[in-house]
């Protein structure tokens, strides 16, 4: 029980301090250095970006799972039993959506001038193909790191990262390239429309779907590793 506390209380904090992190940085780039959206200041600001995403790999070890993407922990608990799943769904997606939503709140009410995050540029049935599309494609790859490098935490960090900025910059232009409904979630319910159906087909159900493709796809191309070690181990005993 201590255990499943200090997850959710974790869960909590790192998705509200990833809200600020990536908002931060976009500040210091574009205010503070003064940089424009030219090639230097779009390659400072990913170079950041990726170090972001390595400092909130080493928190998710420090705090032993805590993580700021409901879409991390769907695809585990997919995989895993019943009373994970319920866990899952009923307490640390909320938690990571009501962090969000806090941190994105005191992030308006100290700098009133920023953006109010990323928006549909496209129509509904493009964006919700587009998140898919690139939810799809990030579960898979974390599912393939897990599964052939689980030990290098810098190589998986590495590779999981740059991709992640891949796909983010693949799909900026047209939904903002989220993957991530608990931060978007955070910056709908700042300008009012978190209800709309807009936002629930295209950050919510679309990214879910591309999770359950994801783990089902995989599982059918790869078969559980326990299950390969087992067969080695039959036949070398025979």
């Amino acid at each position: 029980m201590v255990s499943k506390t200090r997850l959710i209380l974790s869960d909590f904090v790192v998705s509200f301090m990833w809200v600020w992190s990536g908002s931060l940085i976009k500040i210091f780039v574009f205010r503070v250095l003064g940089m424009g959206h030219d090639s230097r200041g779009e390659f400072l600001k990913n170079s950041l970006s990726i170090m972001n995403m390595f400092l909130f790999a080493f928190l998710g070890k420090v705090t032993k799972g805590g993580t700021y993407n409901p879409l991390t922990i769907l695809s585990s608990a997919i995989s895993g039993d019943f009373s994970q799943f319920l866990f899952t769904i009923g307490a640390r997606i909320p938690a990571q959506v009501i962090g969000s939503i806090a941190g994105v709140r005191l992030f308006i009410d100290t700098f009133p001038e920023i953006g109010l995050g990323p928006r549909l540029t496209v129509d509904i049935h493009k964006g919700a193909l587009t998140e898919g599309l690139l939810t799809f494609a990030i579960v898979t790859i974390s599912l393939g790191l897990a599964r052939k490098i689980p030990g290098s935490f810098f190589m998986k960090t590495w590779i999981s990262s740059v991709s992640k900025l891949s796909l983010h910059i693949l799909g900026s232009d047209l939904t903002g390239g989220c993957m991530n409904p608990a931060s978007v979630m955070g910056w709908a319910y700042a300008r009012g429309d978190h209800i709309t159906k807009e936002h629930i087909l295209v950050y919510w159900l679309a990214p879910i779907e591309g999770t359950l493709l994801a783990v089902w796809t995989f599982k059918l191309l790869f078969r559980p590793q326990k299950q390969d070690e087992k067969e080695k181990l039959k036949g070398k005993t025979e």
